[in-house]
């Protein structure tokens, strides 16, 4: 499904829940990234990047809550932030904006649904070893900064963020609730 278009999200689920029976868990994974500087970026860029990296976070978390409601027994929300949650980028303005307002709206949406059996909680992870990093690690000045304060000194595999969506959908974080959770090597200990 294209998450761009929020016509979309009441398919995605209705399909979702005719498929499996029910929705038990939600992983608000879809994510792009624009580069440019700021004083260049363009409105297109900008509103495409908030689009699917906030807008889609927002409504199907609130598509999927009604359904966790409606079934009863509660939920997991699991949204995807990012280092830069926490933090400025460079070159990126519309994606941290919009990863700083996914931890916000992860903190918001847990203080209304933690009552409702929801969890809703955020993965932060630092630097990973993916096709949208790879301009950072092919700037062997960027790529040098960046391997110099990741304690951890190598950039993330995508496998191990595994461990703590698995965490984040099990019994184990039945009372976690509103929390960011960094997968970043050690980056935010400097």
């Amino acid at each position: 499904a294209d998450l761009a278009e929020m016509e979309a999200i009441p398919q995605i689920v209705s399909q979702t829940r005719r498929h499996f029976g029910r929705i038990d868990i939600l992983v608000n994974n879809a994510g792009i990234i624009r580069r440019s500087p700021c004083i260049d970026f363009t409105e297109k860029d900008w509103d495409d990047v908030i689009r699917v990296n906030l807008k889609s976070v927002f409504f199907l978390s609130q598509a999927v809550a009604r359904v966790f409601i409606e079934q009863g027994g509660g939920g997991k929300i699991i949204n995807i932030a990012s280092m830069l949650s926490y933090q400025g980028g460079i070159l990126i303005p519309s994606y941290t904006a919009a990863k700083s307002a996914v931890a916000g709206i992860t903190r918001s949406m847990a203080n209304e649904w933690a009552a409702k059996g929801i969890n809703v909680n955020a993965i932060a992870p630092g630097y990973f070893d993916t096709r949208v990093t790879k301009p950072l690690q092919n700037d062997p000045v960027r790529n040098k900064a960046i391997l110099d304060r990741i304690p951890a000194g190598r950039w993330g595999k995508p496998s191990e963020l595994g461990g703590m969506a698995v965490f984040l959908a099990s019994a184990a974080s039945d009372y976690c609730h509103g929390t960011i959770y960094p997968v970043d090597g050690g980056w935010l200990s400097r």
